[in-house]
């Protein structure tokens, strides 16, 4: 089993360390509800098994001279009933605390996981196999007496940006063809211009940032929205575009408006966060994705068509998932981390530049949204699982999809206390004749006092 006694951090975890802030506490959760009631006695021994499986989990974030780094500790997770507002802070540069929670609350158990630690497939990981764990004790009859969990294949510690990103060389041997890209053009209906050299998206002009009135206690407004899954899917596909770019057209159409005084040009943009597993061959359970910035300019006066906008959507997701695209992305922020002259300039100062950097990148994003498909657990435990979801603390709003079975389930996380925007998705949804169930947490003392 993968054991060190420090672990230097990955390219995203440094920036996640430099851009969380009270109010985006770089936090996520999973959730997963049951069928029956949690047993906390049988979620505490399945926490400490899981625990043992995963050495990422295993350790501390401490604060080195240079760079920040993981520390192994001994320490063993507990579990807490769910008390606290949701995603509330897990790191504090003070304390030597594990960089993950686990939750329970009646019929729900949740993970939260801070992102320095991992991304959303690590602690979904991480995650499946706690719930599977918790079911072989809470339900002996699920798998039988002599029934086996096959291990996962992971790799808990390697670090795949710089396998693949940090040399041109190694990255070109590891990868040898392109042949994962071109089998996601093949079904794009323009392969040649899909393969042309990148080209970057022109800037963008005009470029509308969401404000509204920061929650009282700095808890996320969280709304909670399912459909069937099916049904959106024949939506989308009327449209010939994939459910994730149908509901992020939606969203951004949500947003527009929302905008009181229009100008004669207005550009929202949304971050889209895309897992390199599917390109690069890795099992690291630490964080391993790039993000995209996909946009679309409104003007004044026009009517919206979704269709073309789900066109231009379409055409900018193939140019930025190429790997031209990709890698220009990474190797900047690589290029920095690596760089001689940085690495041996004191981390405060480092944060202070990572924090200028991140803040000038966010004046460029309106809102945005994060799709982990389809979760599907191991066939014993899926009778006891009645769905599963996942979102996270934000600094801008935001919404969060994934299926499980037929669920739908589309998390909107925003820290601000108005909620036009979601108002106006939902009921494009319903006009489209979808029928949505709806959910929203209470962030204000007067929602409170209902």
């Amino acid at each position: 089993m993968e054991k060190r006694s420090w672990v230097r951090l990955d390219n995203a975890s440094n920036i996640f360390l430099a851009a969380r802030t009270e109010v985006d506490t770089k936090v996520f959760r999973f959730s997963a509800q049951f069928k029956d009631g949690i047993d906390p006695a049988s979620l505490q021994k399945a926490l400490i098994k899981t625990y043992k499986a995963y050495p990422l989990f295993q350790n501390v974030m401490r604060r080195g001279i240079f760079w920040y780094y993981l520390e192994h500790t001994d320490r063993l997770p507990y579990i807490q009933p769910e008390t606290m507002p949701p995603c509330t802070a897990i790191y504090h540069y003070d304390r030597k605390e594990l960089l993950f929670r686990v939750l329970y609350n009646k019929d729900r158990i949740h993970l939260e996981v801070f992102h320095a630690l991992t991304d959303g497939t690590g602690a979904l990981w991480f995650f499946e196999d706690l719930l599977t764990e918790y079911t072989r004790l809470a339900y002996p009859k699920a798998f039988g007496e002599d029934a086996q969990v096959t291990p996962r294949e992971k790799q808990d510690l390697e670090d795949s940006f710089r396998r693949y990103f940090r040399k041109r060389k190694v990255k070109r041997e590891a990868v040898p063809s392109r042949k994962p890209f071109e089998e996601a053009y093949k079904k794009a209906d323009h392969i040649e211009k899909s393969l042309q050299p990148y080209e970057e998206q022109p800037k963008q002009k005009n470029i509308h940032r969401v404000s509204g009135t920061i929650t009282p206690d700095h808890r996320p407004r969280i709304i909670e929205v399912q459909t069937s899954a099916k049904e959106a899917l024949k939506i989308a596909r009327s449209y010939e575009v994939s459910l994730t770019l149908y509901l992020t057209a939606v969203f951004m159409q949500s947003v527009y408006e929302t905008i009181e005084v229009k100008k004669d040009e207005t550009t929202i943009t949304v971050s889209i966060p895309v897992n390199l597993r599917q390109f690069y061959p890795s099992f690291s359970v630490r964080n391993f994705f790039s993000t995209t910035l996909m946009a679309y300019t409104f003007k004044k006066g026009q009517a919206i068509d979704i269709k073309e906008m789900c066109e231009v959507l379409d055409r900018q997701l193939k140019k930025e998932i190429q790997p031209e695209a990709i890698e220009k992305r990474l190797q900047r922020f690589i290029g920095f981390e690596f760089h001689p002259a940085i690495r041996v300039v004191f981390r405060p100062i480092k944060d202070l530049v990572l924090k200028w950097v991140i803040g000038y990148i966010n004046r460029k994003i309106t809102v945005a949204m994060s799709n982990l498909g389809r979760l599907k657990l191991p066939e014993e435990i899926q009778p006891y699982v009645v769905n599963m979801n996942f979102y996270t603390a934000v600094v801008r709003p935001q919404f969060c999809m994934n299926s499980y079975g037929d669920t739908l389930n589309l998390l909107f996380t925003s820290p601000f206390v108005e909620t036009d925007i979601q108002k106006n998705f939902i009921r494009h949804l319903t006009d489209q004749g979808l029928a949505v169930q709806v959910d929203a947490n209470k962030v204000t003392r007067e929602e409170q006092e209902k």
